[in-house]
């Protein structure tokens, strides 16, 4: 099998083994790491159906990290896919209204989130084993909302890390909010920040690059990482499940053998979407990317126009894990797109940083036939959760409803009717009031707990076990703080 290695999208860093990747998080110059190429399928998909998600996620992710053993990623499958998820297959895929939705919500945090990230402990402690790092290695994390709580549980206590998580004060929902201040864990900590999500994704890309600030952290021993999915550690197990998708399908006789598919994902940071991309440029038979958007439409501006143009209103939304402006993954796309060329990408990051906007020259549009934007406001939203509950019974979240709208969108504009997975990324529970105020109407006479346990009765389901412990757990973070006292934040709360 032919060793991947990977290199910063801005040229600054090359040749980084995948453990060495997965601890840096984020390469020096601010690029993200990028493999070589991306590995064509070595292995016959039709030989996978049948296989558990453990067997189908060796398959595919052993091709991009190619200096863990065998037994070293088979330990960090088994140690992160076991019965913490609520169901036997882990990732159901559900038929409901002519589409295929994939329950990506099923782990610890009841967000997908979870199928990503509950590995990357596993993966960066086996990686700092493999290259005698004795440092403690300290997670900086921004989050629009299920991010922080998935990284959280996955690293919490776990030997030599820690855990940093920022998160937008008010930007999140209430349920968010909770999962991330009460979460246990001595080597945990929540900062609320006063901005939006932009504000505190920027902020640590800015602590990452601050060569003094690490230089003082390398001398307490400490070094920093990343639980976002600029990791590249969180990129590669996205992979598996749309090829488990695409597997379930075959095995439900949904698709015959080769037949294409199309996947429509919720987008914010475009990690998830991306993931399918690289899906596809291993072998993986897939047509069009249906790109979602909410209210923050940037990417669907930029599909449609080449245009990447964050100078607008931040909407703060019902899905606001897409509450975003700066996509930090699309920098992966422009370098793929631009033929790898670091020079490019180098200028369009820095017009995105001067000036809020950039476009990219046609050759680079042509590159990314494979995407197709669209966007839904929340009205449109709310409409079409209440639609699919009254058609089907089937209940989603906000999120997913983002992607549902857009594509029944999609469908009636050009009349693709290729089966079409959809990107189910959280738990209706996690946004209850928004859920349940689409099906049912105004819910404000009712409490928060009043509203799941509504919802549970009308979507007849039970309240997942995420949910229940939030009732009664006690809040054990309260630090806050402005987006220029970030670095002073962290370095108060490393005690240096």
């Amino acid at each position: 099998m032919k060793e991947i290695l990977y290199s910063s999208t801005r040229g600054g860093e090359r040749g980084l083994t995948a453990s060495q990747a997965i601890l840096r998080g984020l390469a020096a110059d601010g690029g993200l790491f990028m493999p070589g190429e991306i590995p064509a399928f070595d292995f016959d998909l039709e030989t996978l159906i049948g296989k558990s998600y453990q067997e189908t996620a060796y398959a595919v992710m052993r091709l991009f990290l190619t200096d863990y053993t065998e037994e070293e990623l088979k330990a960090c499958i088994a140690g992160a896919y076991d019965a913490k998820f609520d169901t036997p297959e882990m990732a159901p895929l559900v038929k409901a209204d002519g589409a295929y939705y994939l329950e990506l919500f099923h782990g610890k945090t009841i967000a997908f989130k979870d199928m990503a990230l509950s590995i990357l402990p596993y993966l960066m402690t086996t990686a700092a084993r493999k290259n005698g790092v004795t440092n403690k290695i300290e997670i900086l994390t921004a989050t629009s909302g299920d991010t922080g709580k998935a990284a959280m549980a996955g690293f919490a206590d776990v030997p030599g890390t820690g855990i940093i998580v920022f998160f937008p004060k008010g930007g999140v929902s209430r349920f968010q909010e909770l999962q991330m201040v009460t979460q246990k864990g001595e080597n945990t900590a929540v900062v609320a920040l006063h901005g939006n999500f932009d504000d505190a994704q920027t902020g640590v890309k800015e602590i990452f690059g601050d060569k003094a600030f690490n230089a003082m952290l390398a001398e307490h021993q400490i070094q920093l990482s990343s639980a976002n999915s600029i990791n590249i550690g969180r990129l590669v197990p996205q992979v598996v499940y749309y090829v488990w998708a695409y597997l379930k399908l075959r095995e439900n006789g949904e698709i015959a053998e080769g037949e294409k598919i199309n996947v429509c994902v919720p987008t914010g940071n475009f990690g998830n979407i991306l993931a399918a991309y690289f899906a596809k440029h291993c072998g993986l038979p897939v047509d069009k990317l249906i790109c979602a958007s909410n209210d923050n439409n940037v990417l669907t501006d930029f599909f449609n126009t080449g245009v990447y143009d964050k100078n607008r209103d931040f909407m703060i939304t019902t899905s606001p894990s897409m509450d975003i402006l700066v996509s930090s993954n699309l920098e992966r796309l422009l370098y793929l797109a631009s033929g790898c060329d670091t020079a490019e990408d180098r200028v369009l990051m820095r017009l995105l940083k001067e000036t809020g906007k950039y476009r990219i020259p046609q050759k680079m549009r042509d590159a990314m036939v494979d995407f197709r934007g669209g966007c839904a406001v929340q009205e449109e939203v709310a409409a079409r959760i209440r639609d699919l509950y009254e058609k089907s019974g089937y209940v989603i979240d906000t999120h997913t409803g983002v992607a549902s709208a857009v594509y029944e969108k999609y469908r009636k504009e050009t009349g693709d009717e290729t089966k079409t997975v959809i990107a189910s990324t959280a738990s209706p529970f996690k946004f209850s009031r928004a859920v349940m105020s689409a099906i049912q109407g105004d819910v404000s006479g009712l409490d928060d707990w009043e509203v799941i346990d509504l919802l549970s009765e009308k979507a007849g389901i039970p309240i997942p076990p995420a949910v229940e412990e939030i009732r009664t757990a006690e809040v054990r973070h309260r630090t806050e703080c402005d987006p220029d006292k970030m670095e002073e934040t962290v370095a108060k709360l490393l005690g240096i």
